[in-house]
Order: structure tokens, then C-alpha cells, then sequence
């Protein structure tokens, strides 16, 4: 008979996705793994089975919750133009200081090339944002928030590019008045 679990499996899951954020995929050992969630070796493979499913577990775990945010903000009642702000201030408040970068971003420059099922996954993520800022900016453009001209789909990947260049650039050396001035510009060519 198999022992019980004596461990919270979400946390340890929240803990290696806190790891693999700091490090990446490939330079986080099964080591680093250990001393983040606080579990042997043999824990880690008897309930995850291998690095590489803890990993993708811990990026689900990290997109669905960092997506959730992005789609509660977007679905709001603030005019778009708000709610583009408050998304890049987000942003820009988030990479300021120690950037950490975004798991998801980092994870598609380090894998996504190379990796499919990573790759699917983070396909299936940008979907969703786009697909959440393109209805924020459909909305606005109806509400005349937005020159009936825009493209609310062209929009949308320009801010989600916008999102993901700040956190590049946090990463490359960018200081928060660099980054301020990439909002601010984004928010201008709206």
C-alpha cells in the first residue's frame, strides 16, 4: 500500500514554478527543485514523474494565474484606455527594481522554439490575452473610446507585444524611466 501524501501539492507546485521563474528550465536542478518545495527527490519524481512535468505543471500554474489578472482587469467597466494604463503600469511597477521577468516570456525565448508542447502551450496563453484585449478594444471602438478606424485585433498584439518588450527590456538593463517612456508611448500610438 502506497503511503499518503504528506505535503500540499499546490504549494509545491507554486514553489518549483518560483524556482524555474528565478533560473529557467535548464538550469534549474532537481537540487534547486528540492530546496524550493521542500521535498526529496523521490517525492518530486513519485508525484510529478519527472522535472520536465513539474516544469509544465508550474507553467500552467503561472500563465493561468498571471492571464486571469490580465482578463479581470480587461473585462472591467473602466474605458479602455484605463484599463491599457493600468495594464502597463502593471507591468512597468512589476520589472522595476530586481526584474524577475515574466515566466511565460522567458520560457518562450529559452523553449518555445525547440519545444512543442511548451510551445502549445504558451500558443494557447497568447490566445487568450489576445482574445481578451481584442474584446477591451472591440468594446472601447464601439463606445467611440477608440477611432472606429482601429483594428481592434491588430490592437490587441501590439499591446501584448507592447507587455512583453517591457519585460525584455527590464531584463536587458531598461530603468523605470525607460520603461515609463515605452508605456507612455504605447498608450500615445493608441
Amino acid at each position: 500500500m502506497a503511503r499518503p501524501r504528506k505535503f500540499d501539492e499546490e504549494r509545491a507546485v507554486d514553489a518549483a514554478m518560483r524556482a524555474f521563474w528565478a533560473a529557467g528550465y535548464e538550469a534549474t536542478s532537481t537540487e534547486d527543485l528540492c530546496e524550493a518545495t521542500g521535498l526529496g527527490r523521490s517525492s518530486i519524481y513519485n508525484t510529478f514523474t519527472s522535472k520536465r512535468a513539474l516544469f509544465l505543471r508550474a507553467l500552467r500554474h503561472y500563465a493561468e494565474t498571471m492571464t486571469e489578472r490580465q482578463v479581470e482587469l480587461l473585462e472591467g467597466d473602466a474605458p479602455v484606455r484605463e484599463k491599457l494604463r493600468e495594464l502597463l503600469s502593471r507591468v512597468v511597477d512589476e520589472e522595476s527594481g530586481d526584474p524577475q521577468g515574466c515566466l511565460v516570456v522567458n520560457t518562450s525565448i529559452e523553449l518555445a522554439g525547440r519545444d512543442e508542447e511548451v510551445a502549445a502551450l504558451l500558443k494557447r496563453d497568447y490566445d487568450r490575452r489576445i482574445e481578451a484585449l481584442r474584446t477591451a478594444l472591440e468594446t472601447g471602438r464601439s463606445r467611440g473610446e477608440l477611432d472606429a478606424g482601429r483594428d481592434p485585433l491588430a490592437l490587441a498584439h501590439f499591446v501584448a507585444a507592447t507587455v512583453g518588450g517591457l519585460r525584455v527590456a527590464a531584463r536587458t538593463g531598461a530603468d523605470r524611466a525607460a520603461l515609463d517612456g515605452i508605456a507612455a508611448s504605447a498608450l500615445a500610438a493608441l
